[in-house]
């Protein structure tokens, strides 16, 4: 009987083959430098234009306001607000004109493009598939979990460790991430005419002000955190990804309940979850089975959009810094699986290892959850009732990846643009970058709204801080992907610690 492939060296296998066509489709179809000057030509005419269109529209405010106050005559308002209105449709249409012009120039190799829309989207539908069963499957397993506890001490005494756990683990990963780059000072290499270059993108400016007015509807003290927990409209928060803090709440709640009122009363429902949650399982079997495809494409994406070769070269000390002190924060879950789980940490690293691949390609804690729940439970051991609760939790709440992420960049951007950050400082970054990943989504680049979150902390100054964001973005997609391999592997690494401390961790199902 012919063996078959296991599931991670298919999805290594697709890695290589998606970097190797992303390489290969890069180069196919390259615009010559005369239409990239063009494009270069219209994106300094666009910068020009809107500048002077912000400008004519403070005049304009300005004016009325003057002429409210009794500041400027009726006549000369209507002659002063006729010539900023004229000004304005001359540059509206200016400003459209060049934005024509600017979509009709292949600046995007043909390459490229053609994996934008005929390869990307199978990695995109991959996704979608793994976001749309993650609600229902923490709701399924989660009740199940809570349910089989039959005792609410039980459920007591695993809450209280998993939160504990993952606190520690994230302060841990945020303070080896300020000691790295404390230790390599990332920053220092990064000359003012690079920044420069990468300020002038007007598709990164666009992207930082968006990131920034994010970080500004995220930010939030304490108690409005704990009050966005509990959810106004279960089913709103059952159709929205970003609000699985609010889910869980309801899910565990309506758990606790049904042991409150008896086994008997509560076996009805009881069983309707049960069989849920097979059906959910079988469903992450099925869909598991595209993941080396959907690999493929994800990565080909990735590496035929990372055409700024110079850049990178540029931020490779810093990027190396943050992969370093994620390599670290392996090391630190290693031991702890070695020394408290008795485990082999090189078995329990292949028994994940789809999960990292898969976080790797897809950077979602969120999406791979489904996958993580099943490798944990029959691969690891891990009792499903450790594993439902502890890992669904942890796909909102523990970003040790995330945070130390933030702790390289925040120090990085601050030595690059010559901010002195002080004892204390590093002090607020470990509280802070620790609020901010609880309860934010594990979804792609939310690691960019939460690093905001942190300078605006530590007073960073704001004129600088958009500056500070775009010196990053060019690599964050890379380091996204990585960064996202620790968090899920800090998610596995908890539930197996928590499933050993209560005595549910048994022999795994299957053996990869």
């Amino acid at each position: 009987m012919k063996k078959k492939i296991a599931l991670h060296w298919q999805i290594v296998i697709g890695m290589v083959l998606g970097v190797v066509f992303g390489l290969v489709m890069a180069n196919i179809g390259k615009p010559d430098q005369e239409v990239l000057d063009k494009a270069a030509g219209y994106n300094t005419a666009l910068t020009s234009s809107l500048s002077r269109q912000a400008d004519l529209e403070e005049d304009l405010e300005a004016l009325r306001i003057r002429f409210k106050e009794g500041q400027t005559g009726g006549m000369a308002y209507l002659v002063q607000k006729e010539n900023i209105a004229q000004e304005l449709r001359e540059l509206d249409k200016k400003i459209a004109s060049d934005h024509e012009a600017l979509r009709e120039l292949p600046t995007e190799p043909t390459g490229k493009t053609f994996i934008e829309n005929w390869i990307y989207p199978f990695g995109e539908l991959f996704i979608n598939l793994l976001k749309l069963i993650a609600i229902p499957l923490i709701i399924a397993s989660l009740i199940k979990g809570v349910a089989d506890l039959q005792d609410i001490s039980k459920l007591s005494s695993i809450g209280i460790r998993t939160m504990v756990l993952y606190i520690i683990t994230t302060i841990f990963a945020i303070i080896i991430g300020l000691g790295v780059a404390n230790i390599v000072k990332p920053g220092s290499g990064i000359s003012q005419e690079t920044i420069d270059r990468l300020t002038s993108n007007t598709g990164n400016a666009d992207m930082v002000n968006q990131r920034i007015s994010d970080s500004q509807t995220q930010t939030k003290n304490f108690l409005e955190f704990i009050v966005d927990i509990v959810p106004d409209n279960i089913f709103g928060a059952m159709s929205d990804n970003n609000q699985m803090l609010q889910v869980i709440f309801f899910t565990i709640m309506l758990g606790v309940c049904m042991l409150l009122i008896g086994e008997e009363r509560a076996k009805p429902l009881k069983d309707f979850f049960d069989s849920l949650n097979d059906a959910i399982l079988k469903m992450v079997d099925l869909i598991i089975k595209i993941a080396p495809i959907a690999v493929f494409a994800l990565l080909a994406n990735v590496v035929a959009g990372t055409n700024d070769v110079e850049v990178l070269l540029a931020l490779l000390k810093y990027s190396l810094t943050v992969i370093g002190a994620l390599v670290l924060m392996v090391v630190v879950y290693m031991t702890i699986v070695g020394l408290y789980v008795k485990k082999n940490p090189l078995w329990f690293l292949r028994q994940i290892s789809p999960v990292q691949l898969l976080a790797f390609s897809t950077s979602s804690s969120a999406a791979t959850l489904p996958v993580n729940m099943e490798r944990v439970r029959d691969y690891v051991g891990v009792d499903e009732e450790v594993s439902s609760f502890v890992l669904p939790i942890g796909a909102t709440i523990n970003m040790d990846g995330t945070s130390l992420y933030q702790a390289v960049a925040t120090i990085f951007i601050c030595e690059a643009l010559h901010f002195d950050i002080t004892f204390a400082d590093q002090l607020t970054i470990i509280f802070t970058a620790l609020l901010a990943s609880i309860g934010t989504a594990g979804v792609p680049g939310v690691g960019v709204v939460m690093l905001i979150i942190v300078l605006q902390s530590i007073n960073f100054p704001a004129d600088k801080l958009p500056l500070g964001i775009a010196l990053i973005l060019s690599v964050d997609r890379i380091l996204d992907m990585c960064r996202t391999v620790i968090n899920v592997t800090g998610d596995a690494t908890v539930a197996t610690v928590v499933a050993k401390s209560v005595g549910k961790l048994g022999e795994p199902e299957y053996e990869d």
